[in-house]
């Protein structure tokens, strides 16, 4: 049975392409057969992807509606996982993404605006039934054990929503470099960023071990080593 994350968030600009290309490229650095559906009418990750010169992450693009046919004909073709990129609206099709998810990550800056749209994701998901999370994008680096503020803040205030704290990452020149090429982090030599993608890869890829989604553990195991 495949494993599925999908990316979301109801606010535009949040960094939810930047999440998905860099977890499928890090799923499949780590041996996992990975799946990248761009249900975004932008076709971003298509456009990121599309860009890579090396082996990577297959993509496909998809209107919301098929994807939970996509996930029978993408687990008979043997994918371990799929990733699935989502347009900001209409909530229709965020639904409909969400639906199919073994796991939702809720992108947001730590930002008034993004928190609140990640009160009416949070809700979305229970009302679905679905397990969900909240990635911490764009944010300011801290100076050594020092967390910023707006970070701080940030964590209170998710933690109104119920859902758990996936990640925290970084405002890095690194990401913009990575995504404009279909790459990992790690792939462009940026120790703090692939550091932050590949702690957050870890988290989703032991929810979905724990759910028992995945066609071979084993490849959960490596990239939890």
């Amino acid at each position: 049975m495949i494993g599925t994350i999908t990316v979301m968030s109801f606010k535009g600009g949040a960094g939810k392409t930047t999440i998905a290309v860099s977890l499928a490229a890090t799923a499949f650095q780590a041996g996992l057969k990975t799946l990248l559906v761009d249900t975004d009418p932008l076709r971003a990750s298509t456009l990121s992807l599309s860009a890579r010169t090396m082996p990577g992450p297959d993509h496909l693009v998809l209107s919301p509606g098929a994807l939970f046919q996509n996930g029978s004909t993408a687990s008979r073709a043997g994918y371990d996982i799929r990733i699935v990129d989502t347009p900001a609206a209409p909530k229709a099709d965020v639904a409909a993404a969400a639906n199919c998810a073994d796991l939702c990550l809720v992108v947001c800056r730590p930002t008034f605006l993004d928190i609140a749209a990640v009160l009416a994701s949070a809700e979305m998901i229970r009302q679905l039934g679905r397990r969900g999370a909240v990635v911490l994008n764009q944010c300011q680096a801290s100076r050594g054990n020092h967390e910023p503020p707006s970070i701080r803040r940030a964590r209170e205030a998710l933690a109104l929503t119920g859902l758990p704290l996936a990640g925290v990452i970084g405002s890095r020149v690194a990401y913009q470099q990575s995504v404009a090429r279909g790459l990992a982090a790690g792939e462009i030599g940026s120790v703090a960023a692939a550091t932050e993608i590949r702690s957050l890869w870890d988290y989703a890829s032991s929810l979905l071990k724990d759910a028992g989604t995945q066609t071979n553990p084993a490849h959960l195991k490596l990239v939890s080593a």
